[in-house]
């Protein structure tokens, strides 16, 4: 089971989470323009995303997990590297520099020690106690208004935080990890999953979330998710459940 909760972690996230899983599994991954600090039951500290594309996460037995997510665009302020640098990736945390360093070895004396929510609100306070480096307001509001028309041409995203596509381009790769025409894809992705209803058609949503057609929302959701649009939202909905 997932279960997401309001973030605890400081600026720059958007909300701590646990997943409970009592054998092997393989959940599946798909964009979200989020990067994940993941702590395993069994010690594990790792940085996840953010992904371009669906992937499976491994979990070979049972295992308890918790995690911080950092919203798009604050992975530079938070882990103190280029978000481009953790892309398509799940590496140690230990990777990232000696600042992570300090902070797996102090949370790796209470791995396994503790219960769910003990462990969630200890790495929740580690990475609020971290010192940011300052969002990329421009890259910030270039995000906020894909999120809210993914419609929107990247030269005309440029153009209105100021900054040429080039530009933009190179802020984008190191505070979200790729290039706003990516970013677009995925925050059409994720509207589209957000407003689905029970009445609704694919038609009717594919063109609410920004797609120019059922087509070409079929086309997006397999290449993000490896799913139909229907099979991602059902496994969306049993996820939750």
């Amino acid at each position: 089971m997932y279960r997401e909760h309001p973030t605890t972690a400081g600026p720059g996230t958007t909300c701590t989470w646990d997943r409970v899983v009592a054998e092997p599994a393989a959940p599946l991954i798909v964009p979200d323009g989020c990067v994940d600090l993941v702590w395993f039951s069994d010690g594990d500290l790792e940085v996840a995303g953010p992904d371009t594309g669906p992937r499976h996460a491994t979990l070979a037995d049972a295992v308890e997990i918790v995690g911080v997510r950092i919203g798009p665009g604050a992975a530079r302020s938070v882990l103190g590297v280029p978000a481009s640098a953790v892309r398509d990736q799940q590496l140690p945390l230990r990777d990232l520099g000696r600042t992570w360093e300090v902070l797996a070895d102090r949370l790796a004396e209470r791995a396994g020690a503790a219960d769910l929510a003990v462990r969630r609100a200890a790495l929740a306070a580690a990475v609020a106690a971290l010192p940011r480096t300052g969002d990329d307001r421009v890259v910030a509001s270039a995000v906020r208004l894909l999120e809210a028309d993914p419609r929107l041409r990247v030269r005309e995203v440029a153009g209105r935080v100021g900054l040429s596509s080039r530009q933009l381009q190179r802020r984008f790769d190191e505070a979200v990890g790729y290039g706003p025409k990516t970013f677009a894809r995925v925050a059409r992705l994720q509207r589209f999953a957000r407003i689905t209803g029970p009445t609704t058609s694919l038609g009717e949503t594919a063109v609410a979330a920004g797609y120019a057609s059922q087509s070409h929302l079929s086309d997006e959701v397999r290449a993000l998710t490896g799913s139909t649009p229907v099979r991602f939202l059902e496994d969306r909905r049993g996820e939750a459940s």
